[in-house]
């Protein structure tokens, strides 16, 4: 296992979320450097873990342990694999939802505008949709459409309308030339902080982050058992609003459902009603935990 792939956030939180059973099957749809999993390998006894990633890179990193079955396919695949491997119902599920170090660490994979690179973004590096054909691509309105929805940018529509006019000169290709493109409209005093939010706009998009989720959580509420465990960490209010009306009111919109005794319609019990987040000792561990949200709910 890589030990500078990942440092898994709020590690001792989310392991005692799944409130792990010896024998239980578990799934860490998000295996990664592998952190959350030797964590959760370590409580089991004649129990299971599927991890599941499909990224190439995280298979470096797989356990050597008879107690894993290692996945190299995306979540949305959750219920499919779990059949293929026999277990209809598992006892937990943990999902980090953050995009690991490795990915921002390494220029070619086109994540970071810290680094020169291509842009690629690809979590899945045999998918045919990268940040570049999104850039390159995509017509004006539905940049726009991006930047504002899963970017929250301000000036959206400005944004899309540059990389518009300098792409009919040249392709925009690499981190750089993108990043040199938006020089123009980067606030002086918060220009990571917008990059940052073009960079995640074009991730979301490249790799359907949103609507994966959607897929994985209705998935979820299929396989857990009674008592079952959902422990989810987010990173972005997108991604942390979702989970939360799931688990709360069985509805991403956050719309409530009642039978007709008023009680609300959801097949979860909220453990911890707000958000867990960490401690500032961690963050000043690991700085990238800062904005992480863990959010923990039971099947009903």
């Amino acid at each position: 296992m890589e030990k500078n792939y990942h440092i898994p956030v709020l590690l001792n939180q989310s392991i005692d979320g799944l409130d792990i059973k010896p024998d239980g099957i578990y799934v860490d749809v998000t295996y990664g450097g592998g952190g959350h999993s030797a964590k959760i390998i370590e409580s089991l006894g004649a129990g299971k873990l599927i991890g599941f990633d499909q990224d190439v890179d995280a298979s470096y990193n797989i356990i050597n342990s008879d107690k894993l079955i290692f996945v190299q396919h995306n979540f949305s695949f959750l219920k499919n694999f779990l059949k293929y491997y026999g277990y209809e119902k598992v006892d937990g599920v943990l999902a980090d939802l953050g995009v690991s170090s490795h990915h921002f660490d390494v220029a070619e994979r086109g994540f970071s505008f810290r680094f020169d690179g291509m842009l690629d973004m690809r979590m899945n590096q045999t998918a045919t949709l990268s940040a570049r054909n999104v850039v390159n691509e995509y017509d004006e309105a539905r940049l726009v459409e991006i930047f504002s929805r899963y970017g929250e940018i301000s000036n959206s529509r400005r944004t899309a309308a540059v990389i518009v006019e300098a792409r009919q000169k040249e392709k925009i290709n690499t981190t750089s030339q993108l990043c040199k493109v938006l020089e123009p409209l980067v606030p002086q005093k918060a220009a990571s902080k917008y990059l940052a939010k073009v960079f995640q706009a074009l991730r979301i998009e490249v790799n359907q982050e949103l609507e994966v989720l959607k897929t994985f959580l209705t998935d979820v509420a299929d396989v857990l058992k009674p008592g079952g465990r959902l422990v989810v960490i987010s990173y972005h209010s997108l991604e942390d609003r979702l989970v939360k009306n799931f688990m709360a009111k069985g509805d991403f919109s956050g719309d409530v459902e009642k039978d007709f005794y008023g009680n609300v319609q959801s097949e979860f019990r909220l453990i911890n009603r707000k958000a867990i987040i960490p401690s500032d000792e961690e963050i000043a561990i690991n700085p990238r935990a800062r904005s992480a949200k863990l959010r923990i709910a039971e099947k009903v």
